[in-house]
């Protein structure tokens, strides 16, 4: 399951940024629910809020090493954690997503446009899905430990 998650995730992304790149023009914004949410297409340099504009081969680095190691450990989760191999899953996928766009134009497409936030995509979406996948799963997981485990 955790590699048809990176699978899907990588596909529903791509497949939304080609639907926006044939639909739509660059920096155009088209309205979905007025003042709330519209799809506005940009093309973002950076990270998360265009920090490190222009840094590809930094973000490129990174998501390689990251992705590998993941790729690497993941056999070593213990199967009950599911949680913890989806939130793993949805963030490769994601960082794969935003990858190929870094290496193919130099910057990652961005269209989902809410106002109150940066403009941001489905890859950037699941990357947050998978950490609070994470977050959840290290917070339930300790629960249902014995208290001689946790060391108490």
């Amino acid at each position: 399951m955790f590699f048809a998650v990176i699978i899907i995730t990588f596909l529903l992304d791509q497949v939304s940024k080609a639907i926006v790149q044939m639909l739509m023009y660059h920096g155009e914004s088209i309205p979905l629910v007025p003042h709330v949410f519209n799809l506005t297409y940009i093309l973002n340099p950076g990270a998360a809020f265009g920090l490190l504009a222009y840094q590809t081969s930094l973000f490129v680095t990174i998501t390689v090493i990251l992705t590998a190691g993941v790729l690497f450990g993941y056999r070593r989760l213990p199967l009950e954690r599911h949680l913890l191999r989806y939130g793993l899953g949805l963030i490769v996928g994601g960082a794969l997503g935003n990858l190929l766009d870094r290496l193919r134009y130099g910057f990652v497409i961005d269209f989902l446009d809410f106002h109150v936030w940066p403009v941001f995509n489905l890859a950037d979406t699941a990357i947050v899905m998978g950490a609070c996948f994470l977050v959840w799963d290290l917070f339930s997981s300790s629960d249902h430990k014995p208290k001689k485990e946790r060391g108490l």
